[in-house]
């Protein structure tokens, strides 16, 4: 009969990982789709205790008000913003205009939410006026940055929320700036590479016709929609990482890091958060957990599902699956690449 609930949960497990990519109603109403196989999850596990549901109604709020807060300020800000952008223009270099442009959208992804930037970022995209195939490569290259600066705090993505609040507790502890302290030194020189690579070329891709427009502008109707579908997902993510903590606990934790690192190529296909919420647990090492989320917010930006902002971008843009895979996969794979060496000799 022990086997059972484990039966269970990895068939929960698989159904959350493959529905969400095939499927079409699944993938639109992910969040209530997550929420019911976290509840599941939960009884399965028999894991449901005040504290759990306490746990499940508090942890969404920091990010929640993150996202409803910056959503609304951008709206009274956004005129303003496009004003400046467009002066910039006459004062800076494409190149330079790019670079910091995408380097202060990947770092401060941390403080305003990677939804805010994301958001910002098709905003400034329609403004900077350059050749498609270029603002192209630079919104994905940005996106790269984004998902990895947001995952430097608790608010800047579901992600990174869902590893503090798994992580609070014995023995990492993990508070509001746990994720700075583990992940700033593989971090901030990946968002200074992305920056670069977004940049290049600038000059010669500057152009007044062509290029990319949004497909919708933003609302108070909006922001506020996006908020609660935002606490949702985290709700329903921190019910399902309880849930199907018993396998995390018997399996994931006894895996070598080398594994899990190259495991995660999934992310580029399945939100990153989800797999968070699967793969983190406090029994996990601080060297563990860093492979675990660079191989996740790495691989996350190689495809449009993989990530938060890569879904936002490419929504308002209207940038297609085969533009994005043109650009995103040879990125991820050469950074897997790359920083698997590095965390493999010096982590």
């Amino acid at each position: 009969m022990e086997y059972l609930p484990i039966l269970g949960l990895v068939l929960i497990m698989i159904m959350t990982l493959v529905l969400p990519f095939s499927v079409k109603i699944v993938e639109e109403e992910i969040e209530l789709f997550l929420f019911v196989m976290g509840v599941l999850a939960v009884s399965i596990s028999k894991a449901w205790s005040w504290h759990l549901v306490l746990e499940a109604l508090k942890e969404p709020l920091p990010i929640t008000a993150a996202v409803l807060i910056m959503g609304i300020l951008f709206k009274f800000l956004r005129k303003k913003m496009t004003f400046y952008v467009k002066k910039a223009r006459t004062k800076f270099s494409p190149e330079k205009l790019v670079f910091f442009t995408v380097f202060l959208l990947g770092l401060f992804s941390s403080v305003i939410t990677a939804i805010i930037s994301a958001i910002i970022l098709s905003e400034i995209i329609t403004v900077l006026k350059f050749k498609k195939d270029f603002e192209i490569k630079m919104v994905v290259a940005a996106c790269f940055a984004i998902g990895m600066g947001a995952a430097l705090t608790p608010i800047g993505e579901p992600l990174s929320t869902i590893i503090v609040s798994k992580l609070k507790g014995e023995p990492h502890n993990a508070d509001f700036f746990y994720l700075i302290k583990n992940l700033g030194e593989w971090i901030v020189p990946g968002l200074l590479i992305f920056s670069w690579l977004a940049s290049r070329g600038a000059s010669k891709a500057v152009s007044e016709t062509e290029g990319l427009s949004e497909d919708y502008v933003e609302t108070f109707k909006t922001s506020i929609f996006r908020s609660l579908k935002v606490f949702i997902f985290v709700a329903a993510l921190i019910l399902l990482g309880t849930g199907i903590s018993p396998i995390t606990e018997k399996f994931i934790t006894k895996m070598p890091v080398e594994i899990l690192y190259w495991a995660n190529s999934i992310s580029a296909v399945l939100d990153n958060a989800t797999l968070a919420a699967a793969e983190i647990n406090p029994l996990l090492t601080d060297r563990q957990i860093t492979f675990i989320v660079m191989g996740l917010i790495i691989s996350g930006g190689s495809l449009i599902p993989g990530n938060i902002p890569n879904i936002i971008c490419a929504s308002k843009l209207n940038i297609k699956s085969k533009e994005w895979a043109k650009i995103g996969v040879p990125y991820g794979i050469l950074f897997m690449i790359i920083y698997f060496f590095v965390l493999y000799f010096l982590a």
